[in-house]
């Protein structure tokens, strides 16, 4: 049996397979899976008790107060995956572990900042400050978007490289979290993408480690938040996602001699970047300020508009997530076994959770 699991493994590429890192790979995403599934009815029961709820108004699409903080059980689940899962089998690289706690640290950051501004409001210059802080926390552990031109300003131009780009992912994946399950499940289909790439490689064992951990959390988180939604994650969960993601394409080896060398990482993130560059094109043709006055102006909007349902709009809109995920790992050089693969695991994990999620409507609905 163990024998056949490896020579699977290996038909995926997956590095050292024998070693048995992908038993803590495992374990890191189940365990993420059930602190998220698990807990997230406890928070929203709190959060309706204590006022952590958005209310309806004009521009949002829920009728009653959701909610809203579902971005901290996700963040409690990363590090709960973690740490038990790296406590049965230590992490001895230390470069590895600096890496995954710079990662939290500044996710952390966000968390805290999403949060307030979920509850009380924080300027739009603020929250960029808080992003910008985090984003630096990387660059100062050496996770950067290394750049082989400009000569002497190659330092400068890689730090900068890296703050948009972190700083720009973190702010998509919060302005695509407009219906319910999207960001969610835009996360998780970019997590495992990322995660079938990162696995290939043993540098990138951080990477595949958050990454097993985010989408376990994404996936049990979804259970909670697909159409109809019962707690949704906020800024401090649409941050985080958006953050870690970012930081977790950029980890190992990435140096580029030019900028359109990125076009391979950028599109696992196709969509929440497509969808923000045109809400900011459409705000400033108005002579709007794109970060101060809010609309209903995304892609999801144009869905609604055109009369799809919300659970509708979440799935073209994942479809789409998949298909240009699937894109970026042929231009990786990953096989075609692998890619079908992953598509297959996501698939089947995304269909169990919205057949547990319909499931429990209907109980819902029989018991009301």
């Amino acid at each position: 049996m163990l024998d056949s699991i490896v020579d699977f493994l290996n038909a995926l590429g997956i590095a050292a397979p024998g070693r048995r890192g992908w038993v803590t790979v495992i374990s890191t995403f189940i365990l993420a899976a059930l602190v998220a599934w698990w807990f997230m009815p406890r928070i929203r029961l709190f959060s309706l008790r204590v006022g952590w709820a958005d209310k309806p108004n004009a521009r949002r699409l829920n009728t009653e107060p959701l909610p809203n903080a579902g971005g901290l059980i996700i963040f409690a689940a990363v590090i709960v995956a973690l740490v038990i899962a790296t406590s049965l089998r230590p992490i001895v690289i230390e470069d590895v572990q600096v890496q995954v706690l710079a990662i939290l640290l500044g996710g952390s950051f966000l968390i805290m900042a999403g949060f307030i501004d979920d509850q009380f409001g924080l300027p739009p210059v603020f929250r960029l400050l808080v992003q910008l802080i985090a984003a630096l926390l990387l660059v100062s552990t050496g996770i950067r978007i290394e750049v082989g031109f400009g000569g002497d300003w190659a330092s400068a131009i890689s730090v900068v490289l890296t703050l948009v780009w972190v700083v720009g992912i973190t702010n998509a994946v919060n302005l695509i979290d407009g219906v319910d399950g999207l960001a969610g499940g835009v996360s998780f289909i970019t997590a495992m993408s990322l995660l079938a790439v990162s696995a290939q490689d043993q540098a990138k064992a951080a990477a595949t480690l958050l990454l097993a951990a985010l989408g376990g959390a994404a996936l049990g988180f979804l259970r909670h938040n697909f159409p109809p939604s019962r707690i949704i994650m906020g800024d401090s969960g649409a941050y985080f996602f958006g953050f870690v993601l970012a930081a977790s394409s950029i980890l190992g080896e990435v140096k580029i001699t030019t900028i359109f060398a990125l076009f391979p990482t950028v599109l696992f993130l196709l969509l929440p970047l497509i969808d923000t560059l045109q809400v900011i094109l459409r705000r400033l043709i108005r002579r709007k300020n794109p970060l101060s006055s809010p609309g209903k102006d995304h892609l999801h909007h144009g869905l609604l508009a055109r009369g799809y349902s919300q659970t509708r709009t979440t799935l073209i809109l994942w479809g789409v997530t998949l298909g240009t995920n699937l894109v970026a790992m042929g231009v990786q050089g990953m096989s075609a076994f692998v890619m079908a693969s992953t598509a297959v695991g996501i698939v089947i994990l995304l269909g169990i959770m919205i057949w547990r999620s319909r499931r429990a409507v209907r109980r819902a609905a029989k018991e009301a």
